[in-house]
Parts: structure tokens; sequence; C-alpha cells
């Protein structure tokens, strides 16, 4: 007598099957929870970047991810970090920072918003030392961000032991990050970690003049990485002779910066901003108001008329400013609450059902600079 044939398994014993043979959950239901979905996003301290990050809808950092905040020299990497640290805190995510510089300033980081005794700094030794720290604390049943300034500079075991000869050592930092996101990518998202990298941007050295042209930046550590990262940042100068922030008396308190996506599994890869982070003043601070007002000027409900605009509320009623009053305008709720709203319709919105002409979402004019007088810093 012939034998009945196995019964057909349903996906869901399957499921099962997989995740009791892996010992962990690896198979999931995609109309279920699932490590693939970002269900929580830190903000970045500037809500023009939160609106450009994730297409149709008002995002951040992506919790569970690899980040990358890679630029040129003095262009805020250190203090965003340091932002999206202080907004990590009050979300409860606790924050271990590695610092390979030995640099960061603990009241830095108090001016930025962060709470000292819930920060965890970590003296970044060598890169095998952050890899295998951060693979420790996986283990636990915190929820984590942790900040890596930056992954330029931090060599890996062989660098430290080794000669000054740069030939003696090549790409062993590339080897061991490849090695080491292969490892941790699933583990980060399984623990709805976070794992943001700053990273430097350095000139691509190359013959060939189109690429020099279309990649005039590359950054450290191998090919891994940029697989690896689901967002990635880049911050330069701007190249307008107005790149710094002046105060009333002249002195330099902050600088421009251009802002792009570089990278996005979120839809919106080459989404541009700008706006300014001020450093030398108490207040360490990106001017997020006062961005805002160059990413909503070209709004059909902000009218100009000469040195006058004006905002049209969504019940008609029209309300006239002068851009020197910006700032002070933004702290009325409802001028400010009206403000959002046209950044989610032409920020947000416009892009993701593709309205308008798309190089106002992806190109950045770097001649055209808001007045240096436009604003006032006190």
């Amino acid at each position: 007598m012939a034998k009945a044939k196995a019964g057909k398994l349903s996906l869901a014993d399957i499921q099962k099957n997989i995740n009791k043979k892996a010992g962990m959950n690896v198979a999931h239901n995609l109309n279920e929870a699932n490590p693939t979905e970002v269900k929580q996003w830190i903000p970045t301290g500037s809500r023009w970047l939160d609106s450009i990050i994730c297409k149709g809808q008002y995002a951040g950092v992506p919790v569970g991810k690899i980040v990358e905040i890679a630029g040129l020299e003095a262009t805020g990497k250190s203090y965003m970090a340091a932002q999206i640290a202080a907004n990590a805190q009050k979300q409860g995510i606790d924050v271990v920072y590695f610092d390979s510089e030995s640099a960061i300033d603990p009241s830095f980081l108090e001016r930025a918003g962060c709470n000292l005794d819930n920060l965890l700094y970590i003296q970044a030794k060598s890169v095998e030392f952050v890899l295998e720290t951060i693979d420790d604390l996986l283990k636990v049943d915190n929820q984590f961000l942790f900040v890596w300034d930056s992954l330029a500079l931090t060599p890996v075991e062989q660098e430290v032991q080794g000669d000054f000869d740069p030939m003696s050592q090549m790409a062993m930092k590339a080897r061991v990050l490849a090695r080491a996101m292969s490892k941790l990518t699933i583990n980060i998202a399984n623990k709805q970690a976070t794992l943001l990298v700053l990273n430097q941007l350095k000139t691509n050295i190359t013959r060939i003049a189109a690429e020099a042209m279309t990649t005039p930046y590359v950054t450290p550590g191998g090919k891994a990485m940029a697989y690896a990262y689901s967002l990635r940042i880049w911050l330069t100068g701007r190249k307008a002779k107005a790149s710094y922030v002046l105060d009333d008396n002249g002195f330099r308190i902050g600088s421009e910066v251009k802002v792009k996506l570089e990278k996005s599994r979120f839809g919106t890869a080459g989404r541009q901003c700008n706006f300014r982070i001020l450093w030398g003043t108490d207040d360490a601070a990106i001017q997020d108001d006062e961005s805002l007002f160059d990413a909503v000027k070209g709004s059909s409900n902000i009218l100009q008329s000469g040195a006058w605009y004006t905002l049209v509320h969504d019940d008609g009623q029209e309300e006239k400013f002068q851009a020197a009053k910006w700032v002070e305008k933004m702290q009325d709720d409802k001028f400010r609450q009206r403000v959002y709203q046209i950044m989610d319709e032409e920020v947000i919105m416009k892009f993701h059902t593709r309205e308008g002409n798309a190089e106002d979402f992806y190109d950045n004019d770097d001649d055209v600079q808001v007045e240096e007088d436009t604003f006032s810093f006190e």
C-alpha cells in the first residue's frame, strides 16, 4: 500500500521551524512586526532635514539601522551627533559615545542638550575594540544609540602595534569592517539599536576627470560600510562668500552647512537642504527656525512683494512680515504651525506625489544666500 503524501505546511509553520532552527527570530511575516520596518525615528535637530529623509513622512535618524554622517572639516558632524544623542535620550534610549579623537567637550554635549549622567563615554582605541564592545552590548536588553566619532580616525589593532609606513597596513580597516558589518547588521536591527557613524569626506584623487567631477568626495572604511548604511548624510560648507554666521560685531559664531542625502533606503537619495549651526555662543544649536524660511519661501502660500512677505493661512487670513522679523514671527504658535503645515505640504508630500519641478527638491543653488543681516544674532 502506497504511503500517504506528507501534508502541506503553512507558511506560519515554516516560519516557526526556521526560527527554531536558527535559534532566533529570522523569519518574519512582513504584514506583522519585523526588523525591516522603521518604527522609531530620532530627530536630527533640523526639521528641514527630518522632512527629506523618508519619502512621504516626517522622519529623522532611523532606529534599528546603521547611519553615516560624513563631512568636511568644521561642518558640524560632532554637533549633529550630540544633538541626535540628546534627542535619543529624550526617547529613553541609552547613548554610548565612542570617541577616537579624545576631543569631545562635556560642556559642549551639555549645551547640545545631552544628560551626561545617562551617557557612556568610551575612548575608541581601535576599530576592533569598538566593534567588539558594540557586539557585547547588543546582548543586553537596553536600547542603544551608538555614536562612533569618528571612523576615519580610529585605527585597527595592527596600525596601533605597527610602524608608520602606510603601505604596511593596506586596506586593513576595510577588511575588518567588512567582516564586522556582516555580523552586526542583523543584531542591530533585531535589538532596535542604532549605529551612528561619523566619517570624513576626503577629496577623490583620480586621474579620470569625469570621475572627479561626478564623485568629488570619498569616505574611509571601504565598500562594506557603504552597503551597510541605510542612510548617508553628507555635510559640506557652502561655497558662497557668506559662509559664516556673524554676530552684531562681526565675530564668527557659526557656519553655513549644505546637506545632501548621498544614500537613502527610504526613497530620498539626492535630496538636499541647508541650515546654519551656531557653535560660538552659549547655546550650541542648529538654527532651525531660520532654515525653514529658506525651505518655504518659494511656496505659493508665502507671497513676496518687494521687502515684504505674506503668509496665507489655511483659513484665507493673510499675515504680512519682513524677512528680518521671521524668527520673531516664528514665536507665534499660529504662525509656526502654519509654517510646519506648509513644510509638510511642500517638502514632504509634493516630493512623495512627484508634483512640481524635480530640481526644486534635488538642487540647492550655492550662490543663493540669505543676506547676512536678514536675521539678528544677539
